[in-house]
């Protein structure tokens, strides 16, 4: 339960936050990276007055990074580690915001064979065919659902590291371009591929699969351990994009005339 001093703070209407504010978004990479956040910022900015800066990382760095109370609001694809985060304290309440999903893409020979198989079967397929796979490897929210795929399909990767399964230690842009450029499959969220310029002859080979869903979340990092966040305004922030003027603003971003964020938040008052 949250002290009295806190709820006080965060009953504070967008009105007590004061234009000129600004705040700091730690954020996973594909919400930058699909384009999203030029799409928003410049909405919320013009009716708020508060400027957003975002820092677009993998989804394990932007938690550390909020757990070092460097950022004021949480922006990622991790959910157990989001819970983990508010468990801890260094965060005040985790709300759903917005999902799409996960694909595997590839060369359109398909080496191992793997189109149409659920992505259990696929990566059971790629690693018996020993084909090049290009992960992450950055503890990303990507990462971390790609790992778990792994686990689920009883595959041990420990001696395949550098063999045919190859982790760039890189954002998901840099992955797709290595991927793309030694005719590698990977995974990657849909929004990104959709914005990804490099695509070659690549196809999308696995989606659909509900293992495959990507639930995005927002958090408020928490004041009373982080007595540097500026709550107000990202408070506000956060309402905004939980509103029904934000989740509008979430379903109405199209690249290539395709949506790239499906919105499902609950609203806070929904909570309680």
């Amino acid at each position: 339960m949250l002290r009295p001093a806190l709820a006080a703070l965060l009953m504070m209407t967008t009105s007590a936050a004061v234009a000129g504010d600004s705040i700091i978004v730690q954020s996973t990479t594909s919400t930058a990276n699909s384009g999203l956040y030029a799409h928003l910022l410049p909405m919320f900015e013009a009716e708020t007055g508060i400027t957003v800066n975002v820092v677009a990382v993998g989804t394990g760095q932007a938690i550390r990074n909020a757990r070092n109370c460097d950022g004021d609001v949480l922006l990622v694809h991790a959910k157990s580690a989001e819970e983990d985060f508010v468990a801890d304290g260094r965060g005040v309440e985790r709300f759903d915001l917005m999902y799409n999903d996960f694909i595997f893409v590839g060369p359109p020979e398909d080496p191992a064979k793997i189109k149409g198989n659920s992505p259990i079967d696929a990566l059971a397929k790629v690693e018996a065919a020993k084909a090049l796979f290009a992960s992450r490897g950055d503890d990303s929210g990507t990462h971390k659902k790609e790992r778990a795929l792994w686990d689920e399909a009883e595959i041990d990767l420990s001696d395949a590291s550098g063999t045919w399964y190859r982790e760039t230690g890189s954002g998901m842009g840099a992955t797709l371009n290595v991927a793309t450029g030694m005719g590698a499959y990977t995974m990657t969220d849909r929004a990104t591929w959709i914005s990804f310029g490099n695509k070659r002859d690549f196809e999308i080979i696995v989606e659909g699969d509900e293992t495959l869903f990507n639930q995005y979340g927002v958090i408020l990092v928490n004041p009373e351990t982080c007595p540097s966040v500026k709550a107000a305004p990202a408070q506000a922030f956060i309402d905004w994009l939980l509103s029904s003027a934000g989740q509008a603003a979430i379903a109405a971003y199209s690249r290539q005339g395709q949506q790239l964020f499906f919105p499902n938040a609950v609203k806070p008052d929904q909570n309680g």
